[in-house]
């Protein structure tokens, strides 16, 4: 039997009641109308971004009286979708310092910068995934984590979680509308969990992926027995065998009998261009460590492999890890990067979007949209600052000299939970210079060379990166426009880099 089964004996409290809880928010008055709060306008596709406005924290708005005031503020967990030319968001319900009613929170966008809250899928608690969690003898958080939305027809389907201080009494069920935005309409279950001796995961964290053929598989879990897959039935969303828990297609690694952290919202597409499956997941505390893992395969029920083709399945930790606390230069970082979402434009475009809670202070949560690029042998890579829509133009070697900050985005195992994990283990940038003569850092056993949009780093202790080129907005130092590079060394660590001067 595998150990993450055993963490339930000393982490009840944290898993289920913090696993995703994000702040633990319960039922407060509710929020004062977009009327009265005089919110945002509707947006029109020539919106003028004043990105000066966009900051790390927001007490002016933060509580519930502002709802419709916060834009891509109190935003966690986020699942996007883009229905015409509109990206519609939903979140688990959090608010900085206030009560917020539950309910899954919608947001849209236009251009994934600004956003528009919109309202709620549900007005509380839905009746079903309630009843379920009393009738075992437990009393449902206030607050629903963790949505998943997806579009089949002409019908959309969003899929939430629903647990309780019960360890691992929870329940994901669905709900449907004609619309993005509601009325949305409470289905039915499509999968429990419950305070028992049974092999299973905590039911929160939902994903679901379309296959090519048409199939609908579903993913869903968290430490207590790693993520699960099971299959659905199409026509309804719900489990093509009632009852079907699935089968685990991944899990953590241990040091000694110690769990490594954390393993949680899992996040599946298919790329069609590459014809394989993805799967993103979430690795440790939410607070803190929080960073994203990925692995592949070419069938949506695995096994999924990572870059040295270990199986995510087996008692270890995986990498890539694309995306981790980071700290540029004059900022205080950003932690807590995780519980993806990952998005098409429908035009080739990957994005990946996630929470990013501020080091100056981890409770506020601010949305972070980034696009995501593919190295030549398939692997995704995460631009290291936030998308803005910055006009891409040709960038030639010429272009490329001169200095950087880069960011390697390296990891230390800190085994446990809150209270071990309680350090984002940020990961701080480093000079960087690309001179003229082709050498990096003045060094001539050091080079550089540049296929575009490929710059490739040769390094003199064997190592190479490939990173991916192209032009990005340096939000730390509020420049519109600069190079950004993004990419794998050839041991699967991410490495990250802006030009902040030339030489």
């Amino acid at each position: 039997m595998s150990r993450l089964i055993l963490i339930g004996l000393f982490s009840v409290i944290i898993f289920t009641a913090s696993s995703c809880s994000k702040d633990d928010p319960s039922e407060g008055p509710d929020p004062v109308s977009k009327e009265e709060q005089g919110g945002e306008e509707e947006e029109t596709p020539n919106t003028s971004i004043n990105f000066s406005a966009i900051t790390d924290t927001y007490y002016d708005v933060a509580g519930a009286d502002n709802v419709y005031n916060w834009g891509l503020y109190n935003t966690h967990d986020p699942s996007i979708i883009k229905s015409g030319d509109t990206y519609y968001s939903y979140s688990t319900d959090v608010s900085f310092g206030s009560e917020i009613r539950p309910g899954i929170q919608i947001r849209k966008s236009i251009n994934l910068i600004k956003w528009i809250f919109v309202g709620w899928v549900f007005d509380g608690l839905p009746m079903k995934g309630s009843l379920f969690i009393k009738s075992k003898g437990g009393e449902p958080f206030q607050s629903l984590w963790a949505p998943e939305a997806i579009k089949v027809g002409n019908e959309y389907r969003l899929y939430y979680s629903l647990s309780s201080p019960t360890p691992r009494l929870s329940v994901i069920g669905m709900a449907t509308s004609s619309s993005p935005a509601g009325p949305w309409t409470e289905k039915d279950i499509v999968v429990t969990s419950q305070a028992d001796n049974t092999r299973q995961t905590n039911a929160i964290d939902p994903t679901v992926v379309i296959t090519p053929s048409g199939e609908h598989w579903f993913y869903y879990g968290s430490a207590w027995d790693g993520i699960y897959a099971l299959k659905l039935n199409p026509a309804t969303g719900l489990a093509a065998n009632p009852g079907d828990k699935g089968v685990r297609v991944a899990q953590r690694g241990f040091t000694g009998n110690k769990i490594n952290g954390n393993i949680e919202g899992p996040e599946v597409i298919y790329n069609e261009a590459e014809g394989k499956y993805y799967m993103f997941i979430a690795y440790d505390w939410l607070e803190t460590k929080y960073n994203v893992r990925v692995g592949r395969s070419e069938s949506p029920n695995g096994p999924f492999v990572d870059f040295n083709g270990e199986n995510l399945n087996n008692e270890t930790d995986n990498v890539p890890m694309i995306l981790a606390p980071y700290k540029f230069d004059g900022h205080s970082g950003w932690q807590g990067v995780s519980h993806p979402t990952v998005f098409s434009d429908g035009s080739g475009q990957y994005y990946i979007a996630h929470q990013g809670r501020p080091g100056e202070n981890k409770f506020f949560m601010v949305m972070h949209v980034r696009k995501m690029h593919w190295t030549e042998d398939g692997w995704p890579v995460v631009s290291p600052e936030r998308y803005a829509d910055v006009e891409q133009a040709s960038i030639s070697e010429n272009d490329l000299v001169g200095n950087y900050e880069q960011i390697i985005l390296g990891y230390t195992v800190v085994p446990g939970y809150a209270e071990e994990q309680n350090s984002p283990d940020f990961q701080t940038s480093i000079n960087l210079a690309l001179n003229e003569d082709g050498s990096i850092n003045g060094d001539d056993n050091n080079s550089w060379n540049y296929n575009a949009p490929w710059l490739t780093l040769n390094w003199g202790n064997g190592f190479q990166d490939k990173l991916y080129v192209e032009q990005g907005r340096d939000w730390e130092n509020n420049i519109d426009s600069t190079i950004l590079l993004t990419g794998l060394n050839n041991d699967g660590t991410a490495i990250w880099g802006k030009k902040i001067s030339n030489n």
